[in-house]
């Protein structure tokens, strides 16, 4: 489970309609299982189906976490047309197993969050706790 505070999750929500039509991308930092920061990050594709970080300020947020004594505990992007889970190219790029992946989809008429781990080319629904 991950635990985020409902201001996060709209900050989430409100980035990922902000840069339609392209996918937003970003890093949630916290401890353990809860998010403490969102660091909205530039997708430096600018493709409505795919995503990169830009590592200049990839690396300052873990500059920034470290200097908190915190942790990078989830990545997330928006799908604005599809539904919220990994597609094949998500799975393909989740190359770190300690952090959670997380996905909005703006497909619907109602935003959906969801938050998955994925290890090994599988990927396991997470539970979200909204704080």
């Amino acid at each position: 489970m991950i635990r985020i505070p409902a201001y996060i999750v709209n900050g989430i929500i409100a980035q990922a309609i902000n840069e339609l039509p392209n996918e937003a991308c970003g890093l949630l930092v916290g401890s353990g299982s809860d998010v403490l920061k969102q660091y909205p990050l530039t997708n430096i594709d600018h493709s409505p189906e795919h995503f990169s970080f830009d590592p200049a300020e990839q690396f300052q947020v873990l500059r920034s976490a470290r200097a908190d004594e915190l942790e990078i505990i989830a990545n997330y992007h928006s799908h604005p047309e599809t539904p919220s889970r990994p597609s094949e190219e998500d799975i393909r790029l989740a190359y770190d197993p300690n952090i959670l992946y997380l996905i909005v989809s703006l497909a619907a008429e109602v935003p959906v969050l969801k938050a998955f781990n994925i290890q090994n080319g599988v990927s396991t629904e997470v539970a979200i706790e909204v704080t």
